[in-house]
């Protein structure tokens, strides 16, 4: 009977719906090497809300050197770790342009956005097809819980958002 109940007390409460959450992500030109230097280029920003296993993703972006085909979530073994395509935004524009998409959540993509392994990748017309370890993309940025955002060129003081510090494990 204890065993019971404490098995329903676990299971309600890993049940019971998340708090809302805010995340970011800061878009940028990933993985640079000799062959993708010339075709992989951009900056953009995306948001996303956490409300109870429902999130709802929206973005911008700018400097694509061709047009945008295609966006998606991705989970990744770690923050900076490529991983496979888990969900598909929509992207619209061309080399400036927007992305969004709205999506229940399975357990497995909620862990993976509070754990950070979760990222927004952009494709572009020129973007090479990909590695063996991975998609290759013309924006890449991991989805981290909200942050002030530095000022480039701006030294920071005091405490600092540290994405692998301030990130839950679980």
């Amino acid at each position: 009977m204890r065993w019971t109940l404490a098995g329903l007390l676990l299971t309600a409460i890993l049940a019971a719906p998340l708090p809302a959450a805010d995340y970011q992500a800061d878009l940028g030109p990933m993985p640079l090497d000799d062959e993708t230097k010339a075709v992989i280029a951009g900056r953009g920003e995306a948001d996303a809300r956490l409300d109870g296993t429902r999130l709802t993703v929206s973005g911008r972006f700018r400097g694509l050197p061709s047009r945008a085909t295609a966006a998606h979530l991705l989970i990744g073994a770690a923050i900076g770790v490529p991983g496979s395509k888990a969900l598909t935004l929509t992207v619209s524009g061309d080399t400036d342009g927007t992305i969004a998409g709205s999506y229940r959540l399975s357990r497995a993509q909620a862990a993976a956005l509070r754990t950070g392994r979760l990222y927004v990748q952009i494709d572009s017309e020129k973007a090479p097809p990909g590695y063996s370890w991975g998609p290759k993309g013309t924006l890449w940025g991991w989805l981290l819980p909200a942050h002030a955002r530095a000022t480039p060129g701006v030294p920071q003081r005091g405490g600092w958002f540290l994405p692998q510090l301030d990130t839950p494990r679980r």
